[in-house]
């Protein structure tokens, strides 16, 4: 019997896409091997929906699979599905013509995308192109499941394409790729079996490879929560995390509105950045469709977040034709706060569930999301509602959030107050936090250089300022027995005598000191020092402090303000001693200058300190 084979031309605007998408279009030469396999799911998907109404199907007992065959000998890569397959007409039509409106301008936007590496949304058969990056020749035969007689379409990609009659096909389409000379490779097995796990893992058909199955692990993230079991969620998690160990917490969620999205997201048990592995990358991976377009995305969620592990899938995504990157990035930032969000509340819903757990991520975690509130303010709120931190009136070791601050709060007070040192212990022993002690309003012990960034960018929470209690201009009001109290105590010194006593300090600190004020929250301490910036910190001091030393600029330059006590003994002995020995009380003011510095985290040179220390223990000895 004589086969009857015709000849095509390939439409113009094919061969211009034959041109784009095998010289230019794709970065990756595996990705050819993700687009047939890709096709073949779809294909398998079609036939599945059409065959639930239909009452006559053709090689209705065939199973719906995808077969990868190599032949390393001849240098042949076969894929065969037994999908819904193609008549001759589809053949010619979806392989021969792009089936595009204005193609000629989708062809240019194409051409133009190719330059910058991205690209637009693949058309049907688009993807299948992708073929002659690694292939001289193509072979498809298929066979529609309509039971019409099958036909091999064949091309070496260039000008045309023959299209034979092929008798005894079962249902499906096969492909076979002749290698090119520098392909040969994707005749191993090794190879093909790395891009299938890397791609195309989690294709809702079983792929086999050389008759063994590949894609053993499910999209657990397209199965109801409800029928999926604690150990298919951990095994799913070692799979996609690379883990050997069980995930801290777990989020499956799905949403219809306003994307159509599935995720499946972990937290680790450990943090490795600050196990010395250096800054991680993202660990979730987005797909379309159960096929991997993004690995290791760093679209889909903040960098902050970059901890968690697990897959985001989307059929909403505008995807390229490559698959390697994504056209609409007003939809793609659109996804990422929906899921950011969604992650954001879940954490909060387990930190009320469960507070002791919840303080273990915090430990782990809190420094990213202390990172996300210094940089993400369209999430701060979020944020702030999940920072924790130790306060006055918490455990040692065991912090709170701002919410648990809120409720112990005075009815009549308007800010929520915090202070940075280097320890509980350092804080407590500190002058910022007497007042506080005294009128029993509780602080937030900031201890870590990051902390004190964090609450200036936050602002304020419901509602309620954020106040560093060194601030120059802080006021905490006084009642009326307290102002009566000051004014008896401070009765000793005139207010002639304490305008001498100030300006005497302002003129011998110069260097270090701006201006020198009575202060009204010092309770036992000589003096503090705070910044005449209301925005500058303890802690951004020490932090600006310690990267002039980094950089060999020498101590702090720039001036503090000087608040003293004025019913401290020491400084009512100070007015005395200006008086009647003015050298000795010099080196007297300096000290106290160079206690307060210490007391709020900041350097003073250590030589001229103890030099004068002595000097001051030496007058002391000798009455």
């Amino acid at each position: 019997m004589t086969v009857k084979t015709t000849t095509h031309e390939f439409q113009a605007e094919t061969k211009k896409l034959l041109d784009i998408v095998i010289n230019s279009l794709y970065t990756e030469r595996d990705v050819f091997i993700r687009e047939l396999i890709s096709n073949a799911a779809d294909a398998l998907e079609k036939f599945r929906h059409e065959s639930i109404t239909a009452t006559d199907v053709f090689d209705a007992h065939v199973p719906l699979e995808i077969n990868i065959s190599l032949d390393d000998k001849n240098h042949t890569f076969t894929i065969t599905d037994t999908g819904i397959g193609m008549t001759r007409h589809e053949l010619e039509a979806n392989l021969g013509t792009i089936a595009h409106s204005g193609s000629n301008t989708f062809l240019s936007q194409l051409a133009e995308a190719a330059k910058k590496d991205v690209s637009l949304i693949g058309q049907f058969g688009v993807g299948f192109y992708a073929a002659f990056m690694a292939g001289s020749r193509v072979l498809v035969q298929s066979r529609s499941w309509d039971g019409s007689e099958g036909h091999e379409w064949a091309s070496d990609g260039t000008g045309s394409f023959t299209i034979s009659e092929m008798p005894g096909l079962h249902r499906g389409t096969r492909i076979i790729v002749d290698l090119k000379e520098d392909a040969h490779d994707y005749a191993q097995k090794w190879k093909v079996e790395s891009i299938i796990k890397q791609y195309s893992s989690f294709v809702s058909f079983p792929i086999k490879l050389e008759g063994e199955i590949v894609n053993t692990v499910q999209a657990l993230w397209t199965r109801n929560k409800a029928e999926i079991s604690e150990q298919e969620y951990v095994d799913f998690y070692k799979f996609v995390g690379n883990a050997i160990d069980e995930p801290m917490y777990r989020l499956h969620f799905s949403a219809d509105a306003p994307l159509a999205i599935n995720a499946l997201l972990f937290v680790p048990k450990e943090n490795f950045e600050v196990m010395g592995f250096g800054r991680m990358e993202s660990g979730v991976n987005l797909y379309c469709q159960r096929i991997l377009i993004d690995q290791h995305s760093e679209n889909i969620l903040p960098e902050w977040l970059r901890f968690l592990k697990g897959v985001v899938d989307s059929e909403d995504l505008p995807l390229n034709i490559s698959r390697q990157a994504l056209q609409d990035n007003a939809l793609v930032g659109k996804l990422r706060r929906v899921i950011t969000k969604r992650f954001l509340k879940y954490l909060e819903e387990e930190a009320k569930r469960d507070a002791d757990a919840y303080l273990g991520f915090w430990k782990t975690f809190g420094i990213f999301l202390k990172e996300g509130a210094t940089s993400s303010f369209e999430y701060r709120n979020d944020l702030g509602k999940l920072l924790r931190f130790e306060s006055s009136k918490s455990e040692a070791g065991k912090p709170v959030g701002l919410a648990d601050y809120l409720l112990r709060m005075n009815p009549d007070q308007q800010e929520i107050y915090y202070i940075n040192g280097t320890s509980r212990a350092a804080i407590e022993a500190g002058p910022y936090v007497e007042m506080f002690r005294k009128k029993d309003i509780e602080i937030i012990y900031t201890m870590e250089p990051i902390d004190d960034f964090v609450l200036s960018h936050l602002g304020e929470f419901e509602g309620k300022k954020l106040v560093s209690a060194d601030r120059a201009d802080l006021a905490i009001p006084e009642t009326e027995e307290e102002k009566k109290a000051e004014e008896d105590q401070e009765a000793g010194l005139d207010s002639t005598r304490t305008e001498a006593l100030l300006a005497w300090l302002k003129q011998t600190l110069a260097d270090g000191v701006q201006d020198v004020i009575v202060s009204k929250r010092l309770v036992d301490a000589p003096a503090m020092i705070v910044n005449p910036d209301s925005h500058m910190t303890s802690s951004m001091q020490r932090v600006l402090a310690a990267s002039r030393f980094e950089k060999g600029l020498g101590l702090e330059t720039s001036k503090k303000n000087l608040e003293i006590n004025l019913r401290n003994p020491l400084i009512k002995r100070l007015a005395d001693l200006q008086e009647s020995d003015e050298e000795f009380a010099v080196d007297v003011a300096r000290q106290i200058y160079d206690n307060a510095m210490i007391q709020a985290g900041l350097v003073v040179d250590p030589l001229v300190m103890v030099d004068r220390n002595y000097k001051i223990l030496k007058r002391a000895v000798q009455g």
